[in-house]
């Protein structure tokens, strides 16, 4: 870069900070903003706050310190101005759901224990958080966090120990955070975001969140549109499922109509479909080019119109009411003996196979933003071990892949040599 665009650069950052850390309204609080964002962005190999510290020229460690540790500035207001912001730039094609792991030694940390993370593909001490994320194929930003809190960490659950009211202490936990299922978490988000004034196009998460009845219910009972990854073993009846009731003996109240026979899992509608109902669907052009042409992203699906039939979904709906109608997705490559991923969703019957698709792989920008939030801006360099530390650190995270998302966006900006 010229010495030009270094200065456009700066300015835009200048700005961007005002607009975003707009509430944070004491003396220097958006200057050490500023100083921590410059700090992710620039290279270096830890984004823990002594180096990022030594690698700046203005700020001390110690004020750095301060500002993400002790100082009381509000995040939630923070995340408010900033999913604003970049629901306005990004235009999403869903939100997105998911958690990653923060790998710890010892047992200081808030909301650290012994659990399983996709992070290391195994039961090892960490904390995991969950985020909301803003999507679009090209696009993206983690907008929403919640630190999730094991059983172990809630002085309500029969897994603490003597010692979880002081650790709770120590890391300075409100006492009214408990420990939520990260699909509740997932929703608590969801209901956020909805408060801020934003619309949710549609939700996408992966068999972690989809998996809970409640939570698809959830969605239901909130009137939002969803694409969500499940267990091949959950149940369904076909579309033309009857309910039946046994012969009236003409006393009493006649017995209701209700589903008889037993629901046989997704995995067994599927099989049974065969392979010769799969439909090979192209839902995007990948980010690879061969001899200058983008290659397609395609793979074979089976589409069946099925009715789920989680109790919560009966319950929901009445014991004497049809259970709904559903989209049921899976994948089967070829020379697979049987499909490997399975998809939910509530969107209407006439959606087109390429878009059911589409929108159950969105949520892969996830896995491009935690690759991002983590390797390029330290979202797990963080040293801190309080509660409000974690939250601060994550929110700052979040805003500077905020910015470095507006500047690709821009067609301004020149694309890197």
């Amino acid at each position: 870069m010229d010495t030009a665009e270094v200065q456009q650069l700066a300015d835009d950052l200048d700005a961007f900070v005002a607009d975003v850390f707009a509430s944070l309204t004491r003396s220097r609080w958006q200057e050490r903003a500023e100083h921590y964002l410059r700090g992710l962005m620039l290279d270096g190999r830890r984004k823990s706050i002594q180096p990022m510290a030594a690698r700046l020229a203005g700020p001390h460690e110690q004020a750095l310190n301060h500002f993400v540790t002790n100082s009381p500035w509000d995040a939630a207001l923070v995340r408010r101005r900033l999913a604003v912001r970049m629901d306005e730039a990004i235009v999403p094609a869903a939100w997105a759901l998911d958690d990653t792991g923060w790998l710890k030694y010892g047992t200081a940390s808030v909301g650290v224990t012994r659990q399983y993370t996709g992070t290391a593909g195994k039961v090892t001490n960490c904390q995991i958080g969950v985020s909301l994320n803003l999507v679009t194929d090209t696009a993206s930003c983690p907008v929403d966090w919640r630190l999730f809190v094991p059983e172990s960490w809630d002085p309500a659950s029969d897994k603490a120990t003597s010692e979880t009211p002081e650790r709770r202490r120590k890391t300075g936990m409100p006492d009214d955070v408990v420990h939520r299922e990260k699909w509740r978490l997932g929703m608590d988000m969801i209901d956020e975001a909805r408060g801020w004034g934003l619309t949710p196009p549609l939700i996408v998460a992966d068999a972690g969140y989809g998996d809970a009845a409640e939570f698809r219910q959830g969605l239901e009972d909130r009137n939002l549109s969803y694409v969500v990854g499940v267990n091949c073993a959950h149940t369904a009846f076909t579309i033309d499922a009857q309910r039946t009731s046994p012969p009236y003996k003409g006393a009493g109240r006649r017995p209701p109509l209700i589903y008889r026979q037993a629901a046989p899992g997704l995995k067994t509608h599927v099989l049974a479909a065969g392979r010769d109902a799969t439909r090979r669907v192209t839902w995007r052009e990948g980010s690879r080019r061969r001899a200058g042409k983008a290659r397609k992203m395609g793979g074979s699906f089976v589409f069946l119109r099925l009715r789920p039939a989680s109790l919560v979904h009966r319950r929901a709906v009445g014991f004497d009411e049809d259970l709904p109608v559903r989209w049921l997705i899976a994948e089967w490559p070829p020379g697979e003996p049987e499909p490997t991923r399975y998809w939910l969703s509530n969107l209407p019957a006439t959606t087109p196979y390429r878009h059911l698709v589409r929108q159950a792989k969105l949520r892969w920008r996830i896995e491009h933003d935690y690759r991002e939030v983590k390797t390029g801006l330290g979202l797990d360099h963080y040293e801190g071990r309080t509660w409000q530390g974690w939250h601060h650190h994550t929110t700052l995270v979040s805003a500077a892949h905020a910015f470095l998302t507006l500047q690709r966006l821009d067609p301004k900006t020149r694309a890197p040599e």
